[in-house]
This record gives C-alpha cells, structure tokens and sequence, in this order.
C-alpha cells in the first residue's frame, strides 16, 4: 500500500512477511513498541514500524523482553532527538 510518499503496510501483510499473528502485532502496539496510524478501524503501518516490528522479533529471538527492546527503542529516539 503507497501512503503519501511511503510505502505503508498494513497488519495483514505484516504478519504474513513475518509469520506471526495478527494478535502478536497488535499486543506490540499495545506494550508501545508499534504506533501505527489509525483510519477508523483499520491500523496503517509505517516503514518505520516495520523495522521496529523486525527489531522486536529478532531481540525475543536472543532472549530480550519486550521491557528491554522497548528500553533500547526509547534510547535510540532519545539520540535521535538531539
């Protein structure tokens, strides 16, 4: 999906590229690791949040929780800040 400028997905699509559930999505987006744009009911997903989403998976894979992913999250958005 081409939102603007920038290719969007949405949940569907992400789930399916990375073989999880949509369930799994969207209990990120409730611990703060995805902020997709909201249209109604349907979830708009950003560049952006595909790589969070990429970057989660792969931390739970070495064994990080998703405190500790959402801590180096907030630590690279706060030296993006500056």
């Amino acid at each position: 999906m081409i939102h603007g400028k920038e290719k969007t997905f949405t949940i569907s699509e992400l789930a399916r590229e990375f073989d999880v559930t949509t369930r799994t999505i969207r209990h990120y987006e409730e611990q703060g690791l995805l902020a997709p744009e909201r249209r109604g009911q349907h979830r708009i997903y950003s560049p952006r949040d595909r790589i969070r989403l990429l970057l989660t998976l792969r931390g739970k894979r070495i064994g990080l929780t998703l405190q500790e992913i959402r801590e180096l999250f907030n630590l690279y958005d706060a030296t993006n800040d500056l």
